[in-house]
């Protein structure tokens, strides 16, 4: 770790170091003790986190939040609500279609099997009786 980036995490995360990503917090020690000058820098943003622990926090008012609330636009339904169902509907077209097609081309391959068989079975049908 540099010194520059020591300065760097102080200020993002301010000036106790428990408060400092757990990974970063082996190196920094070591730096802190190979050169004491950084502790000024975390004694300066432990001064700025003082002063921004001191500053109330904003808070809205219950009136304000209602007005908020009353004001905010009521929700729309979508324009394209029709496109879920049509999409499903197209989606189902589209399989029956596929299981039909499929089912014509297997019926087409069995008959064509079925006139093999039958064939073979013809052509080898002298050797097959004599064995009886």
């Amino acid at each position: 770790m540099t010194p520059d980036h020591f300065r760097n995490l102080a200020e993002v995360y301010g000036g106790e170091l428990s408060r400092w990503p757990v990974d970063e917090r082996p190196a920094a020690e070591r730096l802190l003790a190979a050169e004491p000058a950084l502790a000024a820098v975390l004694a300066e943003a432990s001064a700025l986190d003082d002063l921004l622990a001191a500053v109330p926090a904003p808070s809205a008012s219950a009136a304000l939040a209602e007005r908020i609330a009353a004001s905010a636009p009521a929700p729309r339904r979508p324009r394209l609500s029709w496109a879920w169902p049509a999409g499903l509907g197209a989606g189902l077209a589209a399989a029956c279609a596929a299981g039909l097609l499929a089912g014509v081309h297997m019926a087409e391959r069995a008959s064509e099997a079925e006139a093999l068989l039958i064939a073979v079975s013809q052509d080898y049908s002298p050797y097959l009786e004599d064995d009886a």
